[in-house]
């Protein structure tokens, strides 16, 4: 056996079967490369679903952690800690928040957004205890806890895991009187994604995000907006929402916060909403850790320079004149999407997505495919045009069969 298929049988063996990767054994990566332990080389289109939006070892990122290695990586919210004011100040300031609570993970912050929303609705829209309605969007992806599944519409993260926790409501995405009708006295947030990535990068139809905006504001309700994948540069602005000038009530941030070095989240809202809490009401040993601050730093200070906006809308411009393309040829049955940052919807005929993902490894280009025969790419921010182009040409062939 070779390397590669040694790697994988032990995985195999040795690891729940709760993901099944592509057949790829990565070994080094440098920007919007990959490398396995055969010495091939890969293009990553997927960017570890926004996670490495400034690219593998990208140097400014690695140099902070180093560091901060050297100094302290762990005091636990017992104790401050010299980058946690900075991290909060500069994150709020980043989002024209007031107040940050820190987390790692994605699925925390959502978790976190859920009791913050519940708690305000007690305490400051005076919700009789236990009655709090949080509407959320059919198709939605937000994470994998119990909480998270209970309001998920896909079978495949749902089944089997229930009883389920009450205290959703469920509507079509993109649908503004749905929304509206869902509403009642008890309502306390609204939860979307301004754009649907694990459903297959669906854009939500222009003025939705302004007439959620309108609405939560008009019936006293909170406005969460999920950016941890479309968040931090992702669709050529800072966050999705900025499409349509929209402000929510809070932020729930991930993935691109922690630069691919560590895990880091966030929700991010004003002292209004998150001073409702006190202390012991909630928390995480590893939440607001030195050395995660110390990288989000570094990367709101990368943000901050505008570039990688700059870069993905004119790079994602590019991406999606390309595909539009590839649309109109017979192959595609459409392609959606904001930035760098596109599913797209392959004939069926030509293959489902993980055949049509495979095909693009066998030819040293990654990417991840959703739903039937959709697949999504997310390159880091960083990529080079030619090595788009590519990665794009690869594709091509791919369809050409």
């Amino acid at each position: 056996m070779s390397t590669t298929e040694n790697a994988i049988a032990s995985a195999e063996a040795h690891s729940a079967h709760n993901y099944h990767p592509l057949p790829v054994v990565v070994a080094t990566a440098d920007g919007a490369w990959m490398t396995d332990v055969e010495g091939r080389r890969y293009l990553d289109m997927l960017a570890g679903y926004s996670a490495l939006n400034f690219g593998h070892g990208n140097r400014r990122l690695i140099d902070a952690a180093r560091a901060q290695l050297e100094r302290v990586t762990l005091t636990s919210r017992a104790f401050h800690h010299d980058r946690f004011a900075d991290f909060c100040t500069r994150l709020a300031e980043l989002c024209g928040m007031e107040m940050v609570l820190p987390m790692n993970t994605g699925a925390e912050a959502v978790e976190t957004a859920v009791k913050t929303a519940r708690k305000w609705g007690y305490r400051v829209k005076g919700v009789p205890d236990g009655m709090a309605k949080i509407i959320v969007a059919a198709d939605n992806f937000h994470g994998r806890t119990t909480t998270v599944i209970s309001f998920s519409t896909d079978p495949e993260a749902r089944a089997d895991f229930g009883p389920y926790t009450p205290g959703f409501e469920i509507v079509p995405y993109g649908d503004l009187t749905a929304m509206r009708a869902a509403m009642t006295e008890n309502t306390v947030a609204v939860l979307i994604e301004p754009i649907q990535g694990e459903a297959g990068v669906l854009v939500p139809p222009p003025g939705y995000l302004a007439g959620v905006r309108e609405l939560t504001r008009e019936r006293g309700v909170l406005f969460i907006a999920d950016e941890i994948q479309s968040g931090l540069g992702r669709t050529g602005k800072t966050f999705a929402c900025e499409h349509e000038g929209v402000v929510p009530d809070m932020y729930l941030l991930g993935k691109a916060l922690g630069g691919g070095v560590v895990p880091v989240s966030a929700v991010v809202s004003s002292a209004a909403v998150l001073g409702v809490y006190r202390p012991g009401e909630h928390g995480s040993t590893f939440g607001g850790n030195p050395l995660a601050c110390a990288v989000a730093l570094e990367v709101i200070a990368m943000l901050n320079t505008g570039e990688y906006q700059q870069r993905a809308a004119e790079l994602g411009d590019h991406l999606h004149h390309e595909l539009g393309l590839l649309a109109g040829g017979g192959s595609v049955q459409a392609v959606r999407g904001r930035g760098l940052w596109a599913g797209v919807d392959i004939e069926p005929e030509l293959g489902t997505g993980r055949e049509i993902s495979e095909k693009l490894m066998e030819r040293r280009v990654l990417v991840k495919d959703t739903h039937g025969s959709t697949i999504r790419i997310a390159p880091p921010l960083v990529i080079g045009k030619e090595d788009l182009d590519w990665g794009l040409e690869q594709l091509r062939e791919v369809l050409r069969g």
